[in-house]
């Protein structure tokens, strides 16, 4: 049997992997090169912000978890400063009191990674761990990136549905799962079967997509809904 073995953010042992181990790194290094546009902007925010995160957010909640939520990439002033995704911005503030309302978290979210919220079944994830400027990722950032949601997908073993919000989520998270996207189209609501798993849409919980009402927060509570549903 194929072992799975996974590295975080430290950096190999140096040990020898069983025989037939596979080495998945589901999360990037601290000071991970892979994109330089992304790189450099990092390196001004810790020289402008030494106290903030500044570095690729890691996913946070169970990895035995059956639900993955994917979002686009850590905001400036939120996961970015904090160091836990979707915490400490608009977007967070919506996602995680719809978590709680459906069985997905428990605690009081509080803005902060030591608020003691804790994830049940459920893990948050992103399609580009480090902040782009304007909150805009280029291609081959989100492409380079993939390996890592990949790693994710792949060292979660009982994971049947995926949340991706916002239409770069989806596409990445097609990418990562070998599906065309003329098989499984973006819209918010849609649920698209991928093998073992399904692949659920929502608009991105933005301040401006709620501000537009692009997305209001009965929409976005009716995903999960249906995937509470889903998963029972």
């Amino acid at each position: 049997m194929t072992t799975i073995s996974t590295i975080e953010n430290d950096p190999a042992s140096g040990q020898p992997l069983p025989a037939g181990a596979v080495l998945l790194r589901t999360e990037p290094d601290r000071n991970c090169p892979l994109c330089p546009r992304l790189a450099g902007f990092r390196e001004a925010a810790r020289a402008r912000e030494p106290n903030w995160f500044n570095s690729p957010v890691p996913s946070f909640g169970d990895p035995d978890g059956r639900l993955l939520i994917v979002g686009l990439a850590p905001g400036l002033q939120g996961a970015n400063r904090t160091g836990r995704p979707f915490t400490g911005d608009f977007a967070g503030d919506l996602l995680y009191a719809t978590l709680l309302e459906y069985g997905f978290a428990k605690g009081i979210y509080q803005a902060r990674p030591d608020d003691g919220l804790t994830l049940i079944d459920c893990r948050i994830s992103n399609a580009v761990r480090c902040v782009p400027p304007q909150n805009k990722p280029l291609p081959a950032e989100i492409g380079s990136c993939r390996q890592f949601l990949s790693a994710t997908i792949e060292t979660m073993p009982r994971l049947r549905a995926v949340v991706a919000l916002g239409r770069v989520a989806h596409e990445s998270m097609l990418k990562a799962l070998g599906l065309r996207s003329s098989a499984a189209p973006f819209a918010h609501g849609a649920m698209h079967p991928a093998g073992a798993l399904r692949l659920y849409d929502s608009y991105h919980c933005s301040r401006y997509n709620t501000n537009t009402r692009v997305l209001t927060p009965e929409m976005f509570r009716s995903v999960f809904a249906r995937v509470r549903a889903d998963l029972g």
